[in-house]
């Protein structure tokens, strides 16, 4: 490569990790060009892209972006999981194809402006979808009514039967 096409490289990877506040770094090797292509197409469903770049020009887009709490991750073969800004969707990519085929290991990650580590990404990834969230809360809320209820009646009862 010459200068200026790392040039070029490094500006394009500092506007892409600049659209993108949530970043996963990972270790691709041991995917073959099958899996990989799969794992693009289901982070392209929830809205996220991957890409493999040169460590020496991620870390450059990195620092422009006040991100180099990533570098010390930056060594082997490496891809940025680019979420947006919502970082649940591409976790739970990474945590299910990780499942699946014990890779993209996740080295670790940039999310609310701070580094977190490979165990807080899969926590994030374990987090149920929003509408379960907000079933298991009405749910807890009807309990509590209902037992409100039936507390009630029972006083009632007791009240009724002591007259």
């Amino acid at each position: 490569m010459s200068k200026q096409e790392r040039q070029e490289t490094a500006a394009a990877i500092e506007a892409e990790v600049k659209t993108s506040p949530v970043v996963y770094v990972t270790d691709f090797s041991g995917l073959n060009v099958l899996r990989m292509t799969e794992f693009r197409r289901r982070l392209r469903a929830v809205g996220a892209r991957y890409i493999v770049v040169k460590n020496t020009l991620a870390r450059r887009g990195l620092a422009a972006n006040q991100m180099a709490a990533l570098e010390p991750h930056m060594k082997g073969p490496t891809g940025l999981v680019l979420a947006g800004s919502d970082p649940l969707p591409a976790a739970k990519v990474l945590l299910e194809f990780g499942k699946e085929f014990e890779k993209p290991t996740v080295k670790a990650g940039f999310v609310d402006g701070a580094a977190v580590q490979p165990d807080h990404v899969k926590r994030l990834g374990s987090i149920p979808p929003r509408e379960v969230l907000l079933a298991q809360f009405a749910g807890s809320l009807n309990a509590l009514l209902s037992n409100f209820a039936l507390a009630l009646d029972a006083l009632r009862e007791q009240r009724s039967a002591q007259n």
